[in-house]
């Protein structure tokens, strides 16, 4: 089926699940969340597939074994593409990402290598500017106070070298807009914006070559 955004009823349940985060609440109102909120992400994702890969919803529930929040359930939900891309909706809108959110060690490594190089780093510049000329922003996520060990405070790259991990992201607030086509094409819109940056990371910095733990 087409995907043709989401129905008002798919933030009425998120701004009813931050009211209410309980088992009772989210049993209650899950035939809501299925047709509502999953239903539509999953057309998007088919949608989106020819040209950005296949897509995963991530799950309702919260981790929160290591948390002080205890709240079972995820107040969004949240896709991630396998080409790059990432999805969430949730009762403040609609949100995007792409890029890198968190750089392994031999990551990081290389990342710092590339931004610090005259002509990987002026070209990283270049997409940045480009990115955000075209609506994203660009942010360093876990930055540096200071500069990186091995690196000059006053490097001409020092903020970017100070990131730990490097993202486009951007965000809607409710509008009609959310539960009509115009939906689709300002996610493809953004994700080609800032894929780009997806790129020069994937030609730079790669994955992660470290043995899962």
């Amino acid at each position: 089926m087409t995907f043709k955004g989401w129905p008002a009823e798919a933030l009425e349940f998120y701004e009813h699940l931050e009211a209410d985060n309980s088992k009772t609440f989210w049993q209650a109102h899950k035939d809501q969340y299925d047709a509502a909120v999953r239903a539509p992400a999953e057309e998007l994702l088919a949608e989106l597939e020819p040209e950005f890969g296949p897509g995963k919803i991530f799950r309702p529930n919260r981790d929160v074994r290591f948390s002080a929040d205890k709240s079972p359930y995820k107040t969004h939900i949240g896709a991630h593409l396998e080409a790059g891309g990432y999805i969430q909706l949730s009762a403040d809108g609609l949100a995007c990402g792409n890029g890198m959110y968190q750089l392994a060690p031999d990551q990081l490594e290389r990342y710092r290598a590339a931004v610090a190089e005259d002509v990987s780093g002026a070209e990283l510049e270049r997409v940045i500017a480009a990115v955000e000329a075209d609506g994203p922003k660009v942010f360093g996520r876990d930055s540096l106070k200071s500069a990186p060990r091995g690196f000059a405070k006053d490097h001409p790259r020092i903020e970017l070298l100070r990131h730990k991990g490097l993202v486009a992201w951007q965000e809607w607030a409710p509008a009609k807009w959310l539960g009509t086509r115009a939906a689709y094409t300002r996610i493809t819109d953004f994700l080609r914006a800032s894929q780009p940056l997806k790129d020069w990371l994937d030609d730079h910095v790669g994955p992660s070559e470290l043995p899962s733990r």
